[in-house]
């Protein structure tokens, strides 16, 4: 009996172990995930042990790397090949899985892992033309030999961790999701950068201005939805004069309306509408120090592992430190010893929608110019896990790739139509080349050299230099275009809609030294009216620009103290200029006593957005539930509330004081006023608040009604960090949200030692399990910076912030 109790024991025993080594659903393999020799218990603090030497297969010179006790690495190689290679295998040692998943996202390759519930996701990518984009970007890559030596160092470093790394060691999102990392490609490098190229230039209201020009007109368009916001300060002051002979462009042919109700509705996430950013340099006229100062913080969504790497890179031929993105070769965003530098996005349109008509069904051919061009075809194989692969076929015509698919009817029959999309990223480009040269760069020049490779995402690039210099370039590559073009859908159909060549890159809005001592941008309109050139419309309205400038005016002895207290500069420009108006507009005769406590402290704000304030929230849902009540009638579709004019354009009649006209909601009978709006939302945001957060008290304070969510990239429960006490909000210089914030905190002071602080809200590890996952996630929220150690050898550490040394060797 003992002998079949154990035998059937062992059976059933032998039988859970093969049932836990599968799938069961989404649960991963849990065989494998709690295996104590190779499960998730390998991924804790032991990996962040830091070894003496490393022998390294294919490096060919020893590198030097000293750690700081933030673990960011600073490598000392001899020559660019291995100093590439190092900075490859280092970010793989702490960020492998984000790299390769943030890359299979690109290139609409996540069915491979987590099945067909991403198939959607993964077709609308290869549509997008995302897989093609990169491609193109290797074609250009591949011609200049010093890039395509960099990226291919950079792969075999990648690839060198990846070749000694045992699933054991997996990071935590490999067991999880069951599957293992492959070899990297310089292909992926290229794919993580039109990721980025998306993110920063991917939203367009194309469809929903079509609409609301069909169904209001032009009049409504042009006071509604005006090229310029209002009271907007141009990141290149007005009054400057042009001194170049603008190419010309033949007259427009108006506007076509086509038939946007044929795709409203349809899925396309765009990336969100809070990307943006800060920057600012200042002539060493106003400094402490005589030298000038560079600011730079960049607003993207907040995630962990964290967006940036912190790294310093240094060979025979240049020394910088800055961030760079995991999975792409040198800093993006930093300094040298020469010249400092950083970004914020352009936010000029550089993305098309064309309306096409196939001749029939098979939609095998197009209709331009009363001609039927053939359509060029593209197969995207899509592999799905556990299934069959799916083979999707991405048709191309001279616009670009056809996106999404939709019928018209009308008297002469169905007419099949798809949407082209004319993306300036699927452009042959290498914007590898412009950080490799700002890397090395010493002067203005260089500066400006180096940016004539750099296409899309399109930037401001602001600059400072030790020799005194400072300046900004709205830079990319930009279509010629004749005044609104690309504000709508435009029709295919005709061949004078099409882009007819780009603006000179000496004609781009740039500014040198000016005689105000700063330059500043912060996603707003480039440049005045004296500008020739179109560059598009929904632009960041004005407040935090002109908060920036409000601030830079006054400072005449700047220290590095000043530029980190404006990035976390708090004030709600917005609130300062429109709620004393809102609250005048208040009737407070039927009000209960729970309201006027509420009443009296909106009163009393002093407009600051500090996470123990009870008005800010407040204000900012009182705002929404205003906006909605004006707008809402005119412009839903489909049950869904349209593109709304920009916050700006709306306050500025508010604070006019004059009648709006779209305050009536003409679903009713009853006529209302502005006023009655007012009041009307006012007192529905009561009852909201009052229902969600109880009685009034702290539970209204800003850092616990809205907070900021820094969560997995996976969204994985534990992972991240949630509920932040964050001062800031929407269009204020801090520009926090929910889960949206300054990604990356830089202040550089030049002369001739630089000095500069930064920081990122994460830490250099994407292991959950490590001390350095999230390490700077709460002086972060509490605006504390680091000092940024630039070293010009690793002899030269200070001790109090030495983390430990490693060797990297080669094995033959």
């Amino acid at each position: 009996m003992r002998l079949i109790k154990f035998v059937v024991s062992a059976v059933l025993l032998i039988l859970v172990f093969r049932a836990l080594d599968q799938k069961q659903g989404s649960i991963p393999p849990l065989g494998k995930f709690l295996d104590p020799f190779a499960g998730f218990w390998m991924n804790n603090e032991r990996l962040d042990a830091i070894p003496d030497t490393l022998d390294l297969s294919g490096l060919r010179h020893p590198v030097t790397v000293v750690w700081d006790d933030r673990e960011v690495p600073h490598i000392f190689a001899e020559s660019t090949y291995d100093l590439y290679f190092a900075q490859g295998f280092l970010t793989a040692r702490h960020r492998l899985w984000q790299m390769e998943f943030q890359t299979h996202y690109a290139a609409g390759r996540l069915s491979e892992v987590v099945g067909a519930i991403a198939l959607p996701l993964d077709r609308l990518q290869r549509r997008r033309g995302m897989l093609m984009a990169a491609e193109r970007a290797m074609q250009e890559i591949t011609v200049d030999t010093r890039t395509q030596m960099v990226i291919q160092a950079y792969a075999d470093g990648v690839n060198a961790w990846i070749d000694q790394l045992r699933p054991a060691k997996y990071p935590i999102e490999y067991k999880l999701l069951d599957y293992a990392p492959e070899p990297w490609s310089t292909l992926k490098t290229a794919l993580l950068l039109k990721y980025m190229a998306w993110d920063l230039t991917g939203r367009n209201d194309e469809q929903d201005l079509t609409w609301i020009l069909k169904e209001h007109g032009p009049g409504f368009i042009n006071t509604f939805y005006p090229e310029v916001s209002p009271r907007t300060e141009t990141v290149i002051p007005r009054g400057k004069r042009w001194r170049f002979d603008p190419l010309k462009l033949d007259p427009d042919n108006g506007t076509v309306i086509t038939s946007p109700e044929a795709f409203l509705g349809l899925w396309d996430p765009q990336p969100a509408e809070l990307n943006g950013s800060n920057n600012w340099a200042m002539s060493g006229s106003r400094t402490a120090t005589g030298y000038p100062m560079l600011a730079d913080d960049m607003h993207l969504s907040v995630n962990l592992p964290s967006l940036w790497y912190e790294v310093q890179l240094c060979d025979n031929e240049h020394n910088v430190y800055g961030v760079t993105l995991p999975g792409a070769p040198a800093v993006i965003v930093g300094f040298n010893d020469d010249i400092a530098w950083g970004l914020t996005n352009a936010g000029s349109d550089v993305y098309d929608w064309y309306e096409v008509e196939f001749r029939d069904g098979a939609r095998e051919e197009y209709l331009q110019n009363g001609e039927w061009l053939p359509v060029e075809y593209r197969l995207e194989e899509i592999q799905i896990r556990d299934a069959q692969t799916v083979i999707d076929t991405l048709r191309l015509t001279h616009q670009g790739p056809v996106v999404h698919y939709g019928k018209q009817e009308d008297s002469l029959g169905t007419h099949e139509l798809g949407m082209a999309m004319r993306w300036i990223a699927h452009d042959p480009s290498n914007e590898l080349n412009t950080f490799l040269y700002l890397n090395e760069a010493e002067t203005y020049d260089d500066f400006i050299e180096a940016l004539k490779y750099f296409d899309c995402p399109a930037q401001n690039f602001v600059f400072a230099s030790s020799r005194g210099n400072i300046a900004i370039q709205h830079n990319g590559k930009f279509p010629l275009r004749y005044r609104d073009q690309g504000k709508y859908v435009q029709d295919g159909r005709d061949s004078s809609f099409d882009w007819r060549g780009y603006i000179p890159r000496d004609h781009l809005p740039t500014f040198l030294n000016p005689y105000r001592g700063f330059v500043s941008s912060a996603n707003q309109k480039p440049a005045g009216p004296r500008y020739p050139y179109y560059l598009g419309w929904p632009y960041e309205t004005y407040e935090r620009g002109a908060r920036i400038n409000e601030r830079l005016d006054r400072i005449t002895n700047a220290k590095m103290k000043d530029f980190q207290d404006l990035q976390m500069d708090p004030l709600n420009v917005h609130a300062r200029s429109t709620l004393p108006g809102m609250l005048a507009a208040l009737d407070s005769s039927d009000w209960d006593s729970t309201i006027f406590p509420v009443f009296h402290d909106l009163a009393n704000w002093d407009y600051m957005n500090l996470p123990d304030h009870r008005s800010p929230w407040f204000f900012n849902q009182w705002w929404r539930s205003l906006e909605k009540a004006i707008w809402e009638d005119e412009l839903t579709l489909g049950g869904e509330l349209r593109r709304l004019p920009s916050r700006s354009v709306t306050a500025e009649f508010i604070r006019r004081g004059r009648g709006l006209a779209q305050a009536d909601d003409s679903r009713t009978e009853t006529p209302e006023d502005l006023t009655m709006m007012i009041n009307r939302s006012f007192l529905e945001t009561m009852d909201v608040f009052h229902e969600k957060y109880g009685a009034y008290g702290d539970a209204w304070n800003m850092g616990n009604s809205r907070g900021t969510d820094i969560e997995h990239i996976l969204n994985l429960p534990g992972f991240g960090r949630t509920g932040l006490q964050t001062s800031g909000g929407r269009q204020i210089v801090n520009a926090t949200d929910l889960d949206h914030a300054p990604s990356w905190r830089m202040v550089v002071q030049l002369g001739p030692e630089v000095k500069a602080r930064g920081i990122y809200p994460g830490g250099q590890s994407g292991n959950p399990g490590s001390y350095y996952y999230d390490l700077s996630v709460d002086d972060w929220v509490n605006g504390k910076y680091y000092d940024l150690i630039f070293l010009p050898s690793p002899d030269e550490f200070p001790a109090n912030h030495l983390g430990g040394s490693t060797l990297l060797r080669n094995t033959q």
